[in-house]
């Protein structure tokens, strides 16, 4: 089980190929997302689902641009 060398870890660190920018992004997202929904929309789950959206573009662009 232990014969690769990304066997223990699934994001793929080990290899260079992780993806931290989308994980970045969602969490960057979703904060921000509560935010200005609470304050925009006056609803906490549009605003983060709004928020969620920003996140995975913006983290996904990053991780295409390494």
């Amino acid at each position: 089980m232990g014969e690769n060398k990304g066997d223990n870890d699934p994001a793929g660190a080990a290899n260079g190929t992780g993806n931290n920018g989308l994980t970045t992004g969602l969490a960057i997202g979703m904060s921000l997302g509560v935010v200005l929904g609470l304050l925009v929309f006056d609803n906490l789950a549009l605003g983060m689902g709004v928020g969620m959206c920003l996140g995975i573009a913006l983290g996904a662009a990053h991780d295409a641009a390494r």
